[in-house]
């Protein structure tokens, strides 16, 4: 039985801050935390002051750890900010420049999107990242999927980012991923309630005033459809182009097609297009079944006179490594799944995309 992040947060709930008197997770003293393979790796964040006092804490939270079945090793690291972190308020706030420009220190942005929502657009970005940052690039990867964020689960990142000024923000990095997500900033059950404008600034904000440092390319997980979130990012910064994923039954890329025409108006490349649960291979006999249909993308992109970029199958194990925070392509590195999208990486490097 394999432990899984859920059950090591169910376990640090039962280890209290002798500070506050609140759980630690609770308190959002659990950061970066990491389960691979049964080993289980996180840091409590706390105030410089209390070290002694908390020396407990890291002992109880490291032995209920240990104690659950699965857990090969545990690493429990104290670290501390000189005063607490409050998160920057991105509700209101506009700072980015007015037309197009470059995020600094960032090479290239890639827009990762789709028509409409369930075709596994987060579940590839978090792959194809961890996927060029296996190639050797700086990547980042910025959650934009502002209604649903889902990064934070995929790459095993939790806490809050910290702002030392109250506007710069700094970023969250696992499985060599630079990552922000408003996903940081609210619980993983709270509902994002904004409107456009609200939703515009946190954009901006996310953009500009996160320390990216310098990227070979910055990802951009966008919600699905074609709303304010993509028309800000290709109005308030310099997009060097589109992925389009897909999955191929004809209602998904009738509102792919959609998502292709709204990046032509704003002027924005197609880099290509992605296939995603093209096929399903049993693991019983290995008869491949195409439970969507196969092809609808190919034909769409050769309409368009856009290469196929990937056609990555549906299989249980790309879910379950997400839903575990280390996608497939770190969990098990050798598998075709995740070769898939090492593939698909290399192409983007190879052409000088990514």
């Amino acid at each position: 039985m394999s432990v899984t992040r859920d059950d090591v947060l169910a376990a640090l709930r039962g280890v209290n801050n002798p500070i506050s008197g609140q759980d630690v997770v609770a308190a959002g003293m659990v950061r970066a935390l990491n389960v691979e393979d049964g080993a289980v790796r996180f840091v409590l964040e706390i105030d410089p002051a209390h070290a002694q006092r908390m020396d407990p804490a890291r002992q109880q939270a490291e032995a209920a750890i240990k104690a659950l079945p699965g857990v090969s090793s545990v690493s429990v690291v104290m670290t501390a900010h000189s005063a607490p972190a409050a998160p920057p308020d991105l509700k209101m706030k506009s700072a980015a420049p007015k037309g197009p420009e470059k995020v600094p220190g960032v090479d290239r942005i890639i827009a990762i999107a789709s028509g409409k929502g369930g075709v596994g657009k987060s579940t590839v970005s978090a792959n194809l990242a961890t996927a060029l940052a296996a190639e050797g690039r700086r990547v980042g990867l910025l959650d934009a999927d502002v209604y649903g964020p889902s990064q934070p689960r995929m790459l095993g990142v939790s806490g809050r980012p910290a702002s030392p000024d109250g506007k710069t923000i700094l970023p969250m990095r696992n499985h060599g991923v630079t990552m922000m997500s408003l996903g940081l900033m609210t619980q993983e059950d709270e509902a994002v309630v904004w409107r456009g404008p609200m939703l515009m600034g946190a954009l901006q904000q996310m953009l500009f005033q996160v320390q990216w440092g310098a990227l070979d390319v910055l990802l951009v997980d966008l919600p699905p459809g074609t709303g304010d979130v993509q028309m800000t990012l290709a109005q308030k910064s310099h997009v060097d182009g589109a992925i389009i994923v897909s999955t191929p039954q004809d209602i998904a890329l009738l509102d792919a097609r959609k998502g292709i025409d709204m990046f032509n108006k704003l002027e924005t490349p197609i880099l290509g297009m992605i296939e995603n649960m093209s096929m399903h291979v049993c693991t019983n006999c290995g008869h491949v079944e195409h439970t969507f249909g196969h092809g609808g993308v190919r034909a769409e992109a050769e309409k368009l006179g856009v290469p196929l970029l990937a056609e990555i199958p549906l299989d249980l194990s790309i879910r379950t490594a997400a839903d575990g925070g280390a996608p497939i392509v770190v969990s098990q590195s050798a598998s075709p799944q995740a070769q898939a999208f090492r593939a698909l990486a290399r192409h983007l490097i190879d052409a000088g995309q990514a």
